[in-house]
């Protein structure tokens, strides 16, 4: 059990590294698996984003602190 939980966080986070990469990069928005990747992580990446003023800095710290949210989530866990 402690491998699938493991295995589900490191997915996750994989899946979050790849958002981030496509945000640096030009990339077709409707191709399926971009879409896929946004609608994954954007449950989780928005309520974060509402208490950090983005606006002010001009960088989206959001997916930093997902990670160490999910790092932490994860050694509570297993």
């Amino acid at each position: 059990m402690r491998d699938v939980i493991d295995l589900a966080f490191r997915f996750y986070e994989l899946i979050l590294v790849v958002r981030v990469i496509l945000s640096w990069v030009q990339f077709q928005s409707r191709h399926p698996l971009v879409m896929f990747i946004h609608s994954v992580t954007e449950p989780l990446l928005a309520p974060i984003r509402k208490l950090l003023p983005t606006d002010k800095i001009g960088i989206d710290f959001s997916p930093l602190i997902l990670l160490f949210l999910l790092e932490l989530l994860k050694n509570y866990l297993l």
